[in-house]
């Protein structure tokens, strides 16, 4: 089945999402220890999160860029994640969407969260022909993360590192069959729709 051109994929049950980040040890063990982030972690500057599991490895380098060395699977609430989307707005401007580039430029000033579509990897983390979602929380909604939407937070950097060995030593295979199951995920047409042209 083809993909289409931009999705939500995600690991999630009836009632959280599962989206990853990667932090420096400093913050993401504590984060582990704690169930929350603690409080070192900067609730006034954009934090991104990534439902892509090999979109977060592209990003961290398998955990192994400075500042990323601990790859953490945060699960949160699906009501708060599906809040992020009614209110975001994209990170760039579309002509045919946005009035002109003031008015998208007043719309992000104002949204707590943006919405970014990159090309999705795969397993050497080539970009794919389809994009996934990159979820950017700003004010109110870093603030609802850190607070409110947070069920569980987890380890996985020695899942990334697991994987990195397989996919190193060529066993694609092996490598795919470790990866977090993720699924297209079902949104309601009015929590996206206001960004689609």
């Amino acid at each position: 089945m083809e993909e289409p051109q931009r999705g939500i994929r995600a690991l999630y049950t009836a009632s959280t999402v599962t989206i990853y980040q990667a932090y420096s040890p400093a913050i993401g063990l504590p984060a582990v220890r704690e169930g929350r982030f603690p409080a070192t972690w900067k609730r006034d500057r954009m934090t991104w999160i990534k439902p892509s599991f090999l979109w977060m490895m592209y990003r961290c380098g398998w955990g192994t860029k400075e500042g990323q060395e601990t790859v953490l699977a945060v699960e949160i609430k699906r009501e708060g994640f599906e809040w992020a989307l009614r209110n975001a707005c994209l990170s760039h401007y579309v002509r045919g969407l946005h009035e002109n580039q003031a008015a998208w430029k007043r719309e992000l000033r104002h949204a707590p969260t943006r919405v970014q579509w990159d090309p999705e990897r795969d397993l050497r983390l080539a970009p794919l022909r389809y994009r996934s979602l990159q979820l950017g929380l700003a004010g109110e909604a870093a603030a609802r993360y850190a607070d409110e939407w947070i069920v569980g937070i987890e380890d996985v950097t020695p899942l990334a590192r697991e994987v990195h060995a397989r996919v190193r030593a060529g066993e694609l295979d092996r490598a795919l069959a470790l990866l977090p199951e993720e699924r297209p995920y079902p949104l309601a047409g009015h929590v996206l729709g206001h960004l689609r042209a």
